[in-house]
């Protein structure tokens, strides 16, 4: 574990250093945000936050790299396919915030990054199917599921990029719950595959930390495609590394849930990003709009509608995140008392639930 913090300190730490030099660089070549018709800030504001982000990971790599326990991930080629691919998505993300690409050349880019971590040997091997158990995937289904996931998970945090602080935040948050799921399997069960996503998230966890100080409201320095994407393609990385490549089989064995665990666990850290990406592409689709095209209707933007604050609409949105990946998480290996611990979880949704709809509740008009 302290070699863990130790890397996630040491990436935290060198993206806080760099994040200023890297917005008077931005400011520097012209990178900026321009306020739009769906933004929520009122100022042109600098980008180019993913170069600090990337620096951070790199420095937290090299480090993990020379560390007795963490050395091993290196005998893989894991890391090395993370590290690529985040150097190709933080170039096209980049370019994007310096010149705007368009929506496309960002796709042929992102599965680009993706097909590198593939070659890498980030790529699913096992797939749990209710009811049928454990389907065994070839290259032939394992590498286009495998790129359809990463490209999905990076567009889903890029698309909850809206406010000061919300993707860092929530992306934060699901790289911690990862993390304890992870550490535990490869830790405390001795699973070696899991090594490599614990180190995977640890590093993620601080670069997001590291950020958002500099992009809190109100935001300095914003992270652009460049952070987004970057987050984004080491989540799904994560994910991929460990629950892809585990045998659901052997988590059952351990009565670590049962083996959809490894489908569950994902889609329950990553919740918050897949419902708002769902609900864009659903609403975009119906009204005869291109699913990438922009709207002022993400989950963000509703909570600023309802009448919350934009710190306090962001921090609603990191209490779902935590709520929900806590709670998968926390059942996951919740052994004497898995009903107890969800009947809590459920109790604290419904608090939350109101507390979200607080200013609605205050102006709804009296009933005769």
């Amino acid at each position: 574990m302290r070699e863990y913090l130790l890397t996630g300190l040491v990436v935290a730490a060198v993206t806080y250093l760099l994040t200023p030099f890297v917005r008077r660089f931005a400011e520097l070549v012209g990178a900026y945000t321009p306020v739009r018709d769906r933004d929520v800030h009122t100022i042109p504001t600098p980008r180019l936050g993913g170069l600090g982000m990337f620096a951070g990971v790199c420095a937290g790599l090299l480090l993990a790299s020379r560390l007795p326990t963490l050395q091993r991930v290196f005998d893989t080629s894991e890391a090395r396919g993370v590290l690529f691919g985040g150097m190709l998505v933080v170039a096209i993300g980049a370019a994007d915030d310096k010149w705007g690409l368009d929506a496309l050349t960002k796709l042929a880019g992102q599965i680009l990054a993706a097909g590198v971590m593939v070659l890498q040997g980030v790529q699913l091997l096992y797939l749990p199917i209710p009811r049928y158990g454990t389907l065994s995937l070839g290259p032939d289904l394992g590498v286009p599921l495998t790129v359809i996931f990463v490209v999905v998970t990076i567009n889903a945090v890029n698309f909850i990029d809206g406010l000061d602080g919300l993707a860092a935040g929530v992306v934060a948050i699901a790289a911690v719950a990862f993390f304890a799921y992870s550490y535990e399997l490869s830790v405390v069960h001795h699973f070696d595959r899991a090594t490599a996503p614990t180190l995977i998230t640890a590093v993620l966890a601080g670069a997001c930390i590291g950020f958002l100080p500099h992009n809190f409201n109100p935001a300095r320095v914003f992270m652009g495609d460049s952070g987004s994407m970057l987050l984004g393609l080491m989540l799904a990385a994560a994910s991929v590394s460990l629950l892809g490549r585990l045998d659901p089989s052997a988590v059952t064995a351990l009565g670590l849930f049962p083996s959809l665990l490894p489908l569950l666990i994902p889609l329950a850290v990553l919740a918050v990003p897949f419902i708002d990406l769902l609900l864009a592409v659903a609403r975009r689709t119906r009204t005869g709009q291109a699913p990438w095209a922009p709207d002022k209707l993400h989950l963000h933007h509703r909570l600023l509608r309802l009448g919350h604050s934009h710190a306090r609409a962001v921090l609603i949105m990191y209490l779902w995140s935590a709520l929900i990946a806590g709670a998968a998480v926390t059942i996951a290996f919740a052994h004497n008392r898995p009903l107890l611990v969800l009947a809590a979880y459920l109790v604290a949704g419904a608090v939350l639930l109101v507390a979200s709809n607080i200013p609605r509740l205050r102006h709804q008009p009296p009933r005769a």
